[in-house]
């Protein structure tokens, strides 16, 4: 009987994606927030596309001198804006204010020991090859990395303003770098299939070419679609809120437990129900063998004290992924 071959694949999407620019805007007009206000509730999205960038949501804070039109320029250029920010509604503080979780929700972690960053390894390679060719093309962008059996068998690479012939360059200027890539059995660059700008080359990106949406490339924040995705979008969100807290100290847990145990892969699941601080779930799978989490403080304030997410840097994780 011959041996099935494991095919996998990611993504990658650069700063200058509609949807990541979505993502950047949103958790710059957190980080602004924070900087007067650690204690500030924020969720704000941001839509986005020819011309417009709409921002919504909900704030509750103190601070005075945030400047979302400036934030929206820095970050997308002239563009009309249309603002529509509310406070929290006061059901969902009264819950939150208690200690208890912005959300019902479903967080899942994962760490692998296949890559120096515990990640999966056709998502950190994804990610280094859009990293790469961003430094030379930064503009709109994508990249794809399919394995076979961990080696590198397809590389699909559109970037704007990046004439095919140059980008196909880079890509295997690229391969021949990347140690990961090379230390795969059988990953050189004549047994790759190279896609770059398949479907042409391309000088309207951005928002000019297309809309965006914080919260839209949920595989490419977390950890490709490999791992199951669990609860909702991270940007724009404060640390109350337990889609983006719970993930990140899932993350943690993950890590974690793949050190002290010497695992192959785990995955955390938690889950939350709203106003209540405790997670109704706490599930750690090592190897294959399922355990209840133990020994954090899993309460949105506890995360928070541990990870020390009242600080104002969230903009910058919203450009490659969040781990």
């Amino acid at each position: 009987m011959s041996k099935l071959t494991i095919f996998r694949t990611a993504e990658s999407v650069s700063p200058k994606h509609p949807d990541k620019l979505c993502d950047q805007i949103s958790d710059a007009i957190l980080d602004a927030h924070l900087r007067e206000d650690p204690f500030a509730r924020v969720a704000v999205d941001v839509a986005g596309g020819h011309g417009t960038i709409f921002v919504t949501g909900e704030v509750s804070s103190s601070a005075l001198g945030v400047d979302i039109p400036a934030i929206v320029k820095r970050l997308a250029g002239d563009v009309e804006l249309i603002e529509r920010i509310s406070a929290q509604s006061p059901e969902i503080a009264s819950g939150v204010d208690t200690g208890g979780a912005g959300d019902q929700g479903i967080m899942v972690g994962y760490a692998t020991n296949e890559t120096p960053e515990l990640l999966p390894l056709e998502y950190v390679l994804a990610r280094k090859l859009n990293q790469y060719l961003y430094k030379q093309w930064p503009f709109d962008g994508k990249t794809q990395v399919t394995t076979a059996d961990g080696a590198i068998s397809v590389i699909v690479a559109s970037f704007q303003h990046a004439p095919h012939n140059e980008l196909h360059t880079a890509i295997i200027d690229w391969v021949k770098q990347e140690p990961l890539a090379l230390v795969t059995p059988g990953a050189t660059p004549e047994t790759i299939t190279i896609h770059a700008n398949p479907a042409g080359d391309w000088d309207i990106g951005g928002f000019d070419a297309d809309a965006g949406l914080t919260g839209r490339k949920l595989a490419v924040d977390n950890y490709g679609p490999r791992v199951p995705l669990g609860g909702g979008a991270f940007s724009g969100k404060d640390a109350s809120k337990v889609d983006r807290s719970g993930a990140y100290i899932a993350r943690k847990i993950a890590v974690d437990y793949l050190k002290q145990r010497n695992a192959k892969e785990v995955y955390v699941y938690l889950a939350y129900a709203i106003g209540y601080p405790e997670p109704v779930e706490t599930t750690v799978i090592i190897d294959g063998v399922q355990e209840r989490v133990v020994g954090y403080d899993l309460t949105p304030n506890g995360i928070i004290k541990t990870l020390d997410l009242r600080q104002p840097n969230f903009e910058a994780r919203a450009a490659y992924g969040h781990y």
